[in-house]
C-alpha cells in the first residue's frame, strides 16, 4: 500500500485528462488562458500504465477530472480500459455537463455511475455570468438525463461572495423530490488570476447557518476519508453537503494523489508539484518508487503544504480541479 510520511494509506487518485475547459468560470481559470498541446499530454497508454502501477500499489478508486473530461478524444474508450485495470473498484467523473448528454448511456454500460457536475446558479442568465459561456440548458439537460439514467449525482456548488450565496436554499431544495446530492463548497485561491486571495466571508459554517435559516439539517455520519460534513432535510429524497475547501478541516484524514494532464503529481491540492510521472514513464524510469518518495515527504495538512508553496495560485483546471 501506498503510505504518507504522516502513516495515511493513499487508496484514491484524482487524474486530470485534459487541461482545456469549454467554460471560463471566473473561480477556475483566466477569460484567455494558454492551453498545452496535445503532445504534452499523458496519452491513454501512459494512463493505463500509471494507473496499473498505482492498482497494484493498492489505489482502488479513480476520479477523471479535467479541465472537461469530455473534450478529451476518446474519453469512452479509455475509461473502458481503466474499468478492467484489476484493483480500480471504482470510477468516478468530475464534468461541467456541457457535453456529457450524449455519453451517459456509455457510462451507464461501463458501469460509471458516480458523477459530479459543477453547477454554480441555477439562473440562466448567472449561469453566463460566471462561466463567461451561454450553455445552461445543456447543463440542465445533462442533469435531467443522468437522473433519469439513474446515476449517482453530485451537484458542486462553490459559493460565492456576492455571487450566488442567494441561492443556497434554491439548490438544497433540489434534494426535495430528486435523490441528489448538493454540496457546497468553499470558494479556493486557484483561479488562475496570479494575484493574492485575501480569504473568504463565507466558510462552511456559514453556509450551514445560512441553510438552517429555512431548513433544519440532521447530520449524517460522514464516509472514512470524507471531505465533505454531510446532512440531510426531513423529508427530501436527497443530501446536502458542506466541503470546507479552504478551511481544510478535514486533512487529517486525506488519502488522495493529484496527478495532473500533463503528468505532474500534487501530495496536496494547496502544494507544489512534487514530481512528474510522464516525464519518469518517458525516461524509462521507475514509477512506484518516486511516487512513494515524494509521499514520504508530505505536508501534514493544507495549511503546512501552502506555507511551503510560495509561487502564485495555479488555475484549478490546470491542477485538475
Amino acid at each position: 500500500m501506498l503510505t504518507d510520511a504522516h502513516h495515511r494509506i493513499i487508496d484514491y487518485v484524482r487524474l486530470s485528462v485534459t487541461d482545456r475547459c469549454n467554460l471560463r468560470c471566473t473561480y477556475c481559470m483566466p477569460e484567455q488562458m494558454r492551453f498545452v498541446k496535445s503532445s504534452a499530454l499523458l496519452t491513454d497508454a501512459e494512463i493505463i500504465t500509471l494507473l496499473e502501477t498505482l492498482a497494484a500499489a493498492g489505489i482502488s478508486k479513480v476520479r477523471i477530472t479535467g479541465g472537461e473530461p469530455f473534450l478529451r478524444p476518446g474519453l469512452i474508450p479509455l475509461l473502458a480500459k481503466i474499468k478492467a485495470i484489476p484493483g480500480i473498484q471504482q470510477i468516478a467523473i468530475t464534468t461541467n455537463g456541457v457535453l456529457t448528454r450524449p455519453y451517459i448511456p456509455d457510462l451507464k454500460a461501463l458501469d460509471i455511475t458516480h458523477v459530479n457536475l459543477s453547477l454554480d446558479t441555477l439562473q440562466p442568465a448567472r449561469f453566463q455570468q460566471i462561466t463567461r459561456r451561454d450553455q445552461f440548458a445543456a447543463v440542465t439537460q445533462t442533469l435531467d438525463s443522468l437522473l433519469a439514467h439513474q446515476l449517482q449525482v453530485k451537484i458542486n456548488v462553490v459559493v460565492m461572495d456576492r455571487v450566488n450565496t442567494d441561492e443556497l436554499a434554491d439548490f438544497a431544495a433540489l434534494t426535495r423530490e430528486q435523490p441528489i446530492a448538493v454540496r457546497f463548497i468553499e470558494e479556493m485561491p486557484f483561479n488562475g488570476q496570479g494575484h493574492a486571495f485575501s480569504g473568504i466571508n463565507w466558510n462552511f459554517e456559514t453556509i450551514l447557518d445560512t441553510l438552517r435559516e429555512k431548513y433544519t439539517l440532521h447530520k449524517l455520519p460522514d464516509a472514512p476519508h470524507s471531505t465533505a460534513l454531510n446532512y440531510h432535510i426531513p423529508g427530501h429524497s436527497g443530501n446536502i453537503g458542506v466541503i470546507p475547501a479552504y478551511s481544510r478541516t478535514f486533512c487529517g484524514t486525506c488519502n488522495r494523489l493529484r496527478i495532473s494532464a500533463t503528468g505532474s503529481v500534487k501530495t496536496c491540492l494547496y502544494g507544489h508539484d512534487v514530481l512528474n510521472v510522464k516525464d519518469l514513464m518517458r525516461s524509462g524510469e521507475a514509477l512506484l518508487p518516486a511516487i512513494q518518495q515524494a509521499l514520504h515527504h508530505r505536508a501534514a495538512n493544507g495549511f503546512e503544504a501552502e506555507r511551503l508553496h510560495t509561487t502564485a495560485p495555479e488555475s484549478m483546471s490546470v491542477i485538475g480541479g
